[in-house]
């Protein structure tokens, strides 16, 4: 995965070029709370401390970062958030044409994933990509050695229908999704 990157006039932001697309979804600025919701990776990024805005469109993340963090500290993690986010192949935003309800219950899902249930695949070295939800069903991809584990359905039932339908009422299942 090659990300190059760009330093701008303006010392606080940086630009980065991913070689594979972010998003089928246009262009969106985030900067507060609020509208983290619509993007999980840029909500990973905010999460590293420092940020004051991140804006995403289909071929660049551009980051700006607050005039007491250091790049020095910042351009490697937003490169390895960038890299991890990229190998699930999740759009980096979420679907703004889904009916509000779902957008929202969508957004909660994939923060859930991202905080609860990714770091635990991952520590059997797998990985788990969102790939769609519809009538309450989320389908999920668990990938890596969680894919052809003989432990997959169980992780999927046991464990991440389990979490989402606890924080999120509105999940009737969760299933893998097959393409």
């Amino acid at each position: 995965m090659l990300i190059e990157t760009q330093t701008t006039p303006d010392a606080n932001v940086l630009n980065f070029f991913p070689d594979a697309p972010l998003t089928s979804q246009g262009k969106a600025e985030f900067s507060d709370a609020k509208t983290l919701r619509k993007s999980p990776l840029a909500e990973q990024i905010f999460d590293l401390g420092g940020i004051s805005s991140v804006f995403i469109t289909t071929d660049m993340v551009s980051v700006t970062k607050d005039s007491s963090a250091s790049w020095d500290d910042l351009k490697p993690q937003i490169l390895a958030e960038i890299m991890d986010f990229l190998a699930t192949g999740t759009d980096a935003l979420v679907n703004t044409n889904a009916p509000a309800d779902d957008s929202e219950t969508i957004a909660k899902v994939i923060g859930l994933l991202n905080a609860r249930i990714r770091p635990a695949v991952k520590q059997d070295g797998g990985d788990i990509a969102f790939r769609k939800y519809e009538n309450g069903i989320v389908y999920v991809e668990l990938q890596g050695n969680c894919a052809g584990c003989p432990y997959a359905m169980i992780t999927l039932k046991e464990g991440v229908e389990k979490v989402l339908k606890t924080y999120i009422p509105e999940i009737k299942s969760v299933e893998n999704y097959e393409a």
